[in-house]
């Protein structure tokens, strides 16, 4: 077997566009063998895994989705990096039929970087609906590579990629005579020239000729790299050349897409002119500035119905049937061990962590629901629409996406983020995502509203939703220009064609997020739940008396300036680890013989107050699951505090004014 040097297996990268079907390959020939983490030092999701063919093994690496290989982004810094650097034994480059131009264009970076290459020709249906027909060995004669036509969406083609993947590792053809594309012209005895001044030390890991061919397209890491590497007197002879060439970053695009149209011709047949196209009708709605909102509203309420229809009665299920069932069984058939570990098991561990599990349906679902419209195409054309609105906070159209997500959970909307290539961009979008009430909030504010407002609490409960909305946007413009001050990120993307959606794909990635969940509750939120347990156990003469009380009556100074009672402040502080723990919290705290909840409330909360605890609630620091994903995704504690503190001066200075406010118009 013929295998990368020290490694056991070969290694295999699959690279390609976004949107091309990438990550259903993967998943097809990799299965359940893998290994979901992030790329060292980064953001973005790295998946590894092992494929199996006759016996032999294969690492197979993910890539992230790149449209070309000049660091642009993180995600094409990560790709070149790992061909360069990790030199993988194969590349596998997923093309879509339908649309082949910037796959082919990526191909031709690739040639250099990666001489053994497989295309895997992927959607071939989907080109066949829209008119366009590829041949495949036309395609493999003119490209001197291996091409696999594939339908992966229904599994067709992956044995057959699978068995070009062992021959070109196991039992590899004679090395190809890589010619580079630009030869023939000017601009390639310039590239020449430039390769002729450096050395093999100066560009490594990278090869002589393609670091030349970057230095004039003007990548600006490469640029840096030679600098601090070469001799003053050296790079003034690189300096000139490259101020000769100031265009060459067009004349060398213009060459390559010269190529890929050459290769076109001899293995592409397009639909006649004129023809209107599947995706081009669909998109007259979907992509029009008018009804694309309307369809945007349609198409989520139906997403939100779906998941909130099923995924609520099952959480109501999972907590009633199990949680407090376990609950109860701790108390009943534990009286042997001592109380305090019985309230540890019981409302520490199953109390919190359990409570937060219980959610896992509605995440789950929020997760497939999200797969499917992806999977489609049809997010892409979300971020296309919004992208106007988004662009007044200094964000482009991804942004709405997770966004979007945090009405049902911020945790998925917080992971969400990763699909944004502007690390400024990214940042601001998880300080933002908070904000949005998510469905636990939503409860809450639902449950106050009705008790303290009455008939007006639909009303309320509206208004309340929408000044959460208003803060964000407010925020968000304060923050574009005061704080994370950058260039703005253009919205550049490919709108997929639509295409049938691939379950095993979906399903995969929905439980590879709910296990990444799964994960953090048995640490960080483990932690967090045990610590706020012994806050409101010690030192054991009930919750009135606990530590919790202590900070809750500390803060009472505090919640008075917003008309709330020590125990309203204490029920604040524990939606830290759910935020439906604010009412369970109120039910211990409030509950007195013959008085109900909602009775209480009424009595305890003026109108005034009552606005000012639904402000201070919808605004007030996220859960902790929220927390440890803004910790992970921003890879920093010192934005992840700044998140929380920035909502709970936000929160408690805004509840103030609402109360101070209310009360000199007499509510």
């Amino acid at each position: 077997m013929a295998a990368r040097s020290g490694a056991k297996v070969p290694v295999v990268a699959l690279a390609g566009l976004p949107n091309v079907g990438k990550s259903t390959v993967f998943n097809l020939l990799t299965g359940l063998s893998q290994h979901v983490g992030n790329w060292p030092g980064k953001t973005i999701e790295q998946k590894t895994g092992m494929m199996q063919h006759n016996g032999a093994v294969f690492q197979l690496v993910d890539l992230p989705g790149t449209y070309s290989l000049t660091a642009n982004s993180v995600e094409e810094q990560i790709a070149r990096d790992y061909l360069a650097k990790d030199k993988p034994d194969l590349v596998v480059a997923v093309l879509n039929a339908a649309s082949m131009e910037r796959g082919l264009y990526l191909v031709a970076e690739l040639i250099e970087l990666a001489p053994r290459l497989v295309i895997a020709l992927n959607m071939t249906d989907v080109a066949q609906q829209e008119g366009t027909r590829v041949d495949a060995r036309a395609l493999e004669a003119a490209l001197k590579i291996p091409v696999v036509p594939m339908v992966a969406s229904r599994n067709q083609g992956v044995k057959d990629l699978a068995k070009v993947i062992a021959q070109e590792c196991v039992e590899p053809a004679a090395p190809r005579n890589v010619k580079h594309i630009e030869s023939g012209s000017q601009t390639e005895a310039d590239i020449s020239r430039v390769a002729e001044i450096l050395t093999d030390e100066d560009t490594a890991p990278y090869p002589r000729h393609w670091t030349a061919t970057k230095l004039l397209e003007g990548d600006e890491q490469i640029n840096r790299m030679l600098r601090e590497r070469i001799p003053e007197g050296r790079w003034s002879k690189i300096d000139s050349i490259l101020k000769e060439n100031e265009e060459a970053v067009i004349a060398i695009a213009s060459l390559r897409f010269d190529w890929v149209r050459k290769i076109l011709l001899s293995a592409q047949q397009r639909r006649p002119i004129g023809q209107v196209s599947f995706t081009e009708r669909l998109d007259r709605a979907a992509t029009h500035p008018i009804l694309g909102l309307a369809v945007l509203v349609l198409v989520m309420g139906l997403a939100f119905g779906v998941v909130y229809g099923i995924g609520v009665p099952l959480q109501h299920f999972l907590e009633v049937s199990i949680v407090e069932r376990i609950q109860g069984l701790v108390f009943d058939h534990m009286t042997f061990v001592p109380n305090w570990l019985q309230g540890l098991l019981s409302d520490g561990i199953i109390g919190g962590v359990g409570m937060v599990l219980t959610f896992l349906p509605i995440l789950f679902l929020f997760f497939l629901a999200w797969g499917f419209l992806e999977d489609v195409g049809y997010t892409a054309r979300v971020a296309f629409v919004t992208d106007r609105y988004m662009h007044a906070l200094g964000l482009h159209g991804k942004s709405a996406l997770p966004l979007l997500l945090g009405f049902g959970c911020n945790v998925p909307a917080v992971m969400g983020t990763r699909i944004i290539e502007s690390r400024r961009a990214r940042l601001l979008t998880v300080l933002l995502t908070p904000l949005i009430p998510c469905t636990g909030r939503m409860a809450v504010i639902a449950v106050i509203a009705g008790a303290v407002f009455g008939t007006w609490a639909l009303l309320v409960t509206v208004g309340i939703i929408a000044f959460s909305l208003v803060v964000l946007a407010v925020l968000g413009l304060v923050m574009n220009r005061f704080v994370l001050r950058g260039k703005r990120a253009a919205l550049m993307m490919e709108l997929p064609l639509y295409h049938t959606p691939n379950p095993r794909t979906i399903g995969l990635g929905a439980w590879q997020r709910t296990a990444a969940f799964i994960k953090r509750a048995g640490t960080v939120i483990l932690i967090v739940s045990i610590v706020v347990w012994a806050l409101s156990y010690f030192p054991g003469e009930g919750i009135e008396e606990s530590f919790l009380a202590d900070i809750g009556r500390w803060l009472e100074p505090l919640g008075r300036l917003m008309g709330l009672d020590w125990e309203v402040m204490v029920a604040l502080l524990t939606s830290f680890v759910a935020k439906e723990n604010t009412i369970a919290t109120l039910g211990v705290l409030l509950g007195r013989e013959g008085t109900g909840l909602t009775q209480y409330l009424r009595e305890m909360l003026t109108p005034a107050a009552g606005l000012a605890f639904l402000v201070a609630q919808v605004l007030f620091i996220p859960c902790v699951a929220t927390v440890a994903c803004i910790r992970q995704e921003t890879g920093s504690w010192r934005w992840m505090a700044a998140s929380i503190g920035l909502q709970l001066v936000l929160s408690f200075c805004l509840a103030i004014l609402v109360y101070q406010v209310g009360k000199l118009v007499g509510t």
